[in-house]
Formats: C-alpha cells, structure tokens, sequence
C-alpha cells in the first residue's frame, strides 16, 4: 500500500524570510559603514587624529570631575596652602611694596591699604581685592595691582586731576573736575583754582564747565561762580566785579558769550561798573559806583 508524503511548506517559507531578512540587514550595515566611512574621509583628520581628539576629550572630562571632587573634598585648599607654604619659603613672599603714577597724593595712603599683603606668599596676595580698596582713596581715578617675582608688589595708580576749590561753610575742598572731594586745601594755595560755592555746586561742576567752555577768553579773568538758589550762576572776575547769568544753559551760556563780545569792545572787565546783570538777556544792566540807578544797555544793539 503507497504512503502519503505530506510537505510542510510553511517551514520551508519562514526558513526563506528568515534568509532574505539577513541579507538586508547585511547590506543595511554595510551601507551604513559606507557612509559613515565617506563622512570620515571628508573631514580633514586622519583616523589616528580622532581618537587621539577622543582620547584627550575623555582625560580632559576625567580630570574636571577629579577637580570638582577635590574642590567639594576640601583637597584644592590643602594644596594651595602647601603650595604658598613651599613659595614663601623659597623667597616668594612679599617684602617689598612699589607703588608708581603717584605725584599729588600722599603715598603713605597707599603703603597703608597694601601692608595687609606684606609677608604673604606671593601666590596669596588677593590682587582684585587690594585694587577695590585702592579705588576707595580720593585721588585714586584707577589702579592696577601686580606682582613682580620674586618679592615685589607693584602698584600703579591713575591720580585724579585737582580742578577747582569747593568752598564748605567750615572748610575748603580741592575737588576734580567731576565734584569729588580730593583733600582740604588751605586758603593761600586755594587761590590758584576756581573757587566754587553754593547749596548743590559739587553736583554741577561738569555743568559749569561746559558754560565757561563757551567763552574761552574769559577763563583766565574768572576766579568765582556761586550756584544761586539750584537755578543759576553768578561768576566773579579777578578784578572782584560780578556777573549774573540767567537761568538754563542755553541761556546762560549764550548770555556769557555776548558779555565776552560786549568786553572785546567796551573793556567792561576792569572797567567802572562793579557787577553785570544779564538774568534778562539780551540786555544787560550795569552797576556803578556813585549812581543811584543801574545803567542798562542792550547786547544787541551792541552786537548791531
């Protein structure tokens, strides 16, 4: 009797898939390599360039996490204290101080804000700090702070410039041209500066520059200004005669300009009159010893 032979053909077909799914994942990887491989061949690097970039790339990360380990550990302080510890007894340790730009100022001032550093190791002298403390001193504008191995602390300093004399009710200041306060200055040296008074005058100095820029040629004749009631300047000449200014620096500083012409003509600076009051520019009134009323005159008349 014939036996049946039954084929199991859906063996046969998973065996077939299975097969083919292989090759593709052959041939996906192989192109994938081959990409990749293009990709690398079109950086300008050679393969041993890039692992040797990874390799550094690893130490580099290795060694921020040993230094952040060792800051929260409390290593890093040790080894800086051993490290000073080591230079200071080499000789780098400061002994010597030398400061430099210094002309006005008292240079005891600055010894005193930097014998804190004296005897440190070099490697603890706090440069930053020592410079804010520096910045505190009224004729310090600026400084900078360095060291000179083995032993020397250098300091520059930028000294503000003295620009006028700030006249207080029980004292005289040197200021700079920006109203700070340099140091007192006694009334026989203050006569060679511009004597500045009046309740605000220190926060309008920049101000009253500029107005007297406006008329050069009467800087050198003018020795006072007083700010009038936080509104306006009266200036006074070498020859102790008076001049009223207007209110607002437009006004005032267009006001100074037309005096100045008006001088260049008539001489009115070291003439009779004793003051000039130009509050109602353009006219100016003139006050003279001897007679009762003010003589007025018109500065554009003058002009004319």
């Amino acid at each position: 009797m014939a036996r049946k032979v039954t084929r199991n053909t859906k063996g046969v077909r998973r065996q077939a898939r299975a097969q083919d799914t292989r090759q593709r994942a052959r041939r996906a990887r192989s192109t994938g390599q081959s990409i990749i491989g293009r990709g690398l061949a079109l950086l300008p690097f050679t393969e041993a360039q890039l692992q040797k970039t990874f390799t550094l790339f690893i130490l580099a990360a290795a060694a921020a996490l040993a230094l952040f380990i060792a800051n929260v550990s409390g290593a890093t302080t040790v080894v800086s204290e051993r490290f000073a510890h080591v230079a200071s007894n080499a000789g780098y340790k400061v002994q010597h101080i030398q400061p430099r730009g210094v002309e006005r100022m008292n240079v005891q001032t600055v010894y005193e804000r930097a014998l804190g550093q004296q005897n440190l190791a070099m490697t603890h002298v706090d440069l930053q700090g020592l410079r804010e403390e520096l910045l505190e001193l009224p004729w310090v504008r600026d400084a900078r702070v360095s060291r000179q191995l083995p032993d020397t602390l250098v300091i520059d300093i930028i000294e503000r410039e003295p620009h006028a004399v700030l006249a207080r009710p029980d004292r005289l200041m040197l200021i700079d041209p920006t109203g700070v306060e340099l140091e007192p200055i006694s009334g026989e040296a203050a006569s060679e500066y511009l004597r500045i008074e009046g309740p605000g005058a220190q926060d309008r100095v920049e101000d009253l520059t500029r107005l007297l820029d406006a008329a050069p040629a009467l800087q050198s004749q003018i020795t006072g200004a007083e700010w009038i009631g936080n509104r306006r300047w009266n200036l006074t000449f070498a020859t102790d005669q008076r001049l009223a200014l207007p209110e607002g620096e437009d006004r005032a500083a267009a006001a100074l300009i037309s005096f100045a012409q008006a001088d260049g003509v008539h001489r009115l600076i070291g003439g009779q009159a004793a003051s000039f009051d130009m509050r109602n520019a353009p006219r100016m009134y003139m006050s003279i010893p001897g007679r009762s009323e003010a003589q007025e005159v018109s500065m554009e008349e003058e002009s004319s």
